[in-house]
Order: C-alpha cells, then sequence, then structure tokens
C-alpha cells in the first residue's frame, strides 16, 4: 500500500472517506520505493536477492539510484539480468495501493488524474469508491520496437466511445496505453534505442511535460511514474539512436556486466537450470563439470571468432549445463545405471544448445562446429590445470609407457571405469580426489575419463577417436 500501511487484520477501507480516516498517506512512487529501500537496508535484507555476481558492482549504483529517486538506464549486452532487476523492484512498491474505483490508470484517491476519477470524487465526495491495487499490477513493461506507436505507449482515441456519442475532444473518448495505465508504478522499456524518435518525444512529453497530443488533441496527464530502460552499450551511445532530452531524463546510467568469475556462472546457472527429474534415476553434477561448461561462456566471451556486440548470455552456461545433464542422462539410462555423472564425452552434446545463442563470425563456412569443440578443448584444459596438479597425476603418465590402451566414450558402462581403477593404481588418488565421498561408477567414471582427456590436452597421451569411442594410450 502506497503512504502509511493500514493493518491487514482490519478490513481494508472501501470509500474514499474511510480511507482518510485510516490515516493513509499519499506518496510519489519514487518516495515510496525510497523508504521501502532504506527498511531493507536498515534491517540487513538484500533488495535483489536472486541476482548473483553484482554485490560489489550493479548493485551499490542502484541502490543509490533508487535512493536518490532517479530514473535508471541499464546498459548492458543480453543476458546480463537487467529485465530480472527492473522486475523485482517491485517487491519494494507497498503490497497495496487504494485507487479511484473504476479508474484505468491507477488514480490517486486524494488527487486524481483522469476524467472519470475527477468527476466521480467531485460528485460522491467522501463516498467515493475505493478499490486496492496489489504491487505486482504496478509494473509496466513494452520491448521496444520500430513500429511502437503512441497509441501503444499514451494512448488512442477510442472510435467506439466516439460512435456513442461523444466528442472527439471529449478526454473520455481516450484509451489509455501503458504507460498511464502505469500512473503511480513502475514502467520499463527494454531495447530503448530502437523506439523511433518522434514516439520518443512523445513518451519524453508525458514523462516531463505531463501533456501529450492525440490526434490534435492535447490533454494534460500529470503522470507519477519511475522509469527503467535497457540498452545495448553500442546501440545507445550511438548518435541518432536517442533523442537527447530523453537521455537526460534518466538520474542513473548503470553498465552491467557478465558474472567476472566462474564460479559465480555456476551459482547463477544452478539456480535457473530445470532439474531433471527422471523416476528411478540420481543425478549428480561434478563440480569440475559444471567449471568446464561455465569456463567455455568465458573463454567464448574472449574469443574473436564471437561476436561480442551481441554478446555470449548466462543463458549459454544454463542452457549447456541442462544439454549436459540431459545428454548424461540418456546415456545412463540407455546402459540401464540409476546413477548419472555428467563425463568429458557428454560434451559434444553442448553443440546443439550452444549454435543458437552465439553468433560466430568463421572466415570458411562449416567451421563453426570446430570453433565451438576448440571452445570446449580450452575449458576443460582450464579446468583440468586447476584442478589437476601435474605431480598429482604424473604417475599416470609412467603407468602408460608399456603398451596400456584405455577405451573411453559414450558407449562405455561406468563399472568399466571402475575396473580401470583396479587395473592402473596412479589413477586412483587423483579419482578420489575429484570424486570425493561419492564413490559411485557414475562419478569414478567422470573424474576417470576427466583426468585422461585432461593429461591428453596437457599432450601428456595420444588420443585416437573413432566415432563415439576414444582410446587413450602412452605418447612414446
Amino acid at each position: 500500500m502506497q503512504g502509511v500501511s493500514v493493518p491487514m487484520s482490519n478490513p481494508r477501507p472501501s470509500t474514499l472517506g474511510q480511507l482518510r480516516e485510516s490515516g493513509w498517506e499519499s506518496l510519489p512512487v519514487k518516495e515510496e520505493v525510497r523508504r521501502n529501500a532504506i527498511e531493507h537496508i536498515v534491517a540487513g535484507d538484500a533488495l535483489f536477492p536472486g541476482v548473483l555476481g553484482y554485490e560489489e558492482t550493479v548493485l551499490p549504483q542502484l541502490e543509490n539510484a533508487l535512493l536518490a529517486g532517479h530514473d535508471v538506464i541499464f546498459l548492458g549486452e543480453r543476458g546480463q539480468a537487467k529485465t530480472r532487476m527492473i522486475r523485482s523492484i517491485t517487491e519494494l512498491l507497498d503490497e497495496w495501493m487504494p485507487v479511484v474505483a473504476g479508474s484505468e490508470i491507477n488514480d490517486d484517491p486524494y488527487n486524481p488524474v483522469s476524467a472519470h476519477a475527477r468527476q466521480l470524487v467531485d460528485e460522491q465526495g467522501d463516498d467515493t469508491p475505493i478499490e486496492w491495487v496489489h504491487r505486482d499490477d504496478r509494473f509496466g513493461e513494452k520491448l521496444a520496437t520500430p513500429d511502437t506507436s503512441i497509441a501503444d505507449l499514451i494512448g488512442e482515441v477510442d472510435p467506439i466511445k466516439v460512435a456513442e456519442g461523444r466528442y472527439l475532444s471529449d478526454e473520455l473518448t481516450l484509451h489509455y496505453g501503458l504507460v498511464p495505465r502505469t500512473n503511480r508504478g513502475i514502467f520499463a522499456i527494454n531495447e530503448l534505442p530502437d523506439l523511433a524518435e518522434r514516439i520518443q518525444v512523445g513518451l519524453l512529453n508525458v514523462l516531463e511535460e505531463r501533456d501529450v497530443q492525440i490526434r490534435g488533441y492535447k490533454i494534460r496527464l500529470p503522470l507519477d511514474i519511475m522509469l527503467f530502460a535497457s540498452a545495448n552499450p553500442e546501440d545507445y551511445t550511438n548518435r541518432g539512436r536517442i533523442i537527447t532530452p530523453l537521455k537526460d531524463r534518466f538520474g542513473a546510467q548503470i553498465r552491467t556486466h557478465y558474472p567476472l568469475e566462474v564460479g559465480t556462472e555456476v551459482a547463477i546457472a544452478a539456480q535457473e537450470m530445470r532439474v531433471l527429474d527422471a523416476p528411478g534415476v540420481r543425478v549428480t553434477v561434478p563440480g569440475y563439470m559444471a567449471d568446464i561448461v561455465a569456463t567455455f561462456s568465458h573463454l567464448a566471451r574472449q574469443s574473436p571468432h564471437i561476436n561480442q556486440r551481441s554478446g555470449v548470455s548466462v543463458r549459454l552456461t544454463i542452457a549447456n549445463l541442462e544439454t549436459l545433464v540431459a545428454n548424461a542422462t540418456r546415456r545412463a539410462l540407455l546402459h540401464g545405471e540409476s546413477e548419472v555423472a555428467p563425463r568429458v564425452t557428454d560434451l559434444e552434446a553442448l553443440a546443439s544448445s550452444t549454435m543458437g545463442k552465439v553468433e560466430i563470425e568463421a572466415l570458411e563456412e562449416g567451421r563453426d562446429e570446430q570453433i565451438v569443440e576448440h571452445l570446449l578443448r580450452s575449458a576443460v584444459l582450464s579446468v583440468f590445470k586447476e584442478r589437476c596438479p601435474m605431480e598429482n597425476v604424473r604417475p599416470i603418465v609412467d603407468a602408460f609407457e608399456g603398451q596400456l590402451v584405455v577405451s573411453a566414450g559414450e558407449d562405455v558402462p561406468s563399472s568399466e571405469y571402475v575396473e580401470l581403477l583396479s587395473s592402473i593404481a596412479a589413477l586412483r588418488p587423483p579419482v578420489r580426489e575429484l570424486t570425493g565421498d561419492d564413490e559411485s561408477p557414475a562419478a569414478v567414471a567422470s573424474a576417470a575419463e576427466f583426468v585422461l582427456e585432461g593429461l591428453h590436452l596437457s599432450k601428456r597421451l595420444n588420443k585416437e577417436s573413432v566415432g563415439a569411442r576414444a582410446q587413450y594410450r602412452g605418447r612414446g
């Protein structure tokens, strides 16, 4: 509720007179957000509990903007939680807010704006009926596209109301757009630079000048709105894509970013991914496999072969982790195994979930998959070097100096990897260190394959691949 809260144990006021008696006070939406943000900060509560990786960078700037009562624009590539942060700000609104009954634009009972509400209050005074709007309904959002019109954002003359006998100049003939309908709330525009300049002017007029012209009829709309927007940095800084007065409207310009640490990206993916729940199957994702998926995304963001302007979204990591688990589960089901742990072999399945989420700039046609494969190998090697110091795995290389050949691949059941540990004693310590307390065949198979592939990529072992099966052997 806006202003002074009315105890929920009592019935909410249903008339303007009862609202006055309750002691409720009207506050501008920015002051309402500020007051509730202060309460959260004083209580030590996180303002954006579902947003990870921004604790030291983005969130302090956003909290400053909320306390200052600024409109905000987020600049960043796709998949950087811009929309999530904007939508979650509704949690800083009061849970319920009173409006004049029948109002299309959330008219403040104390300061009605629309002709309908003004007339109702003039006629009925303290008997004016009151309705209550939940904070979730005080949020409006529009994806800016070149064909977005004034009618979409501000409103349009309703021909049906004109046909009913009203004059065209009558404000009651107006069908309100998204912005007025979000009055006393939060409005967000995604990809702001894609909005045509004339629409930007109309939006600026209603937000700054408090008036707008619709089909030659000028009406006053003193709206109370907190404005948020998002944009790609290149589009926003490109001259001619956004009018200067609208750009000046935003008190805070906040640059978002992708997760700076692999661990943060893993935590976000684990929070957002859909859990694969199959009857009779237990899925465990080893930490090093999750790190490989996240490292792959980090390497893609640095690759000259990936279009960085379109970005490499965290959604890539989430989708790849889901695909990794799905392929491992399918493989386990085919072998009749109830324990599932993704292996290096399963990484080949990530091509399908990667291709649609990145723009690969290959000089030669058909090199897309090679680029993805190279990035995956680089990710495996990077995690292997971090997880398996060479002094711990050198005895394994020594074990391959003879004629030892080890088969691996999707068609190799987990039980064969358990037997492998019995025949190669040097493999046991690094595998045990990777699996920890999990001694299931699936966990052992995943760790063993990871160590063998890491040694191959470190140029300590040779690898020959034929179809779904690979063979590791010494380099001698």
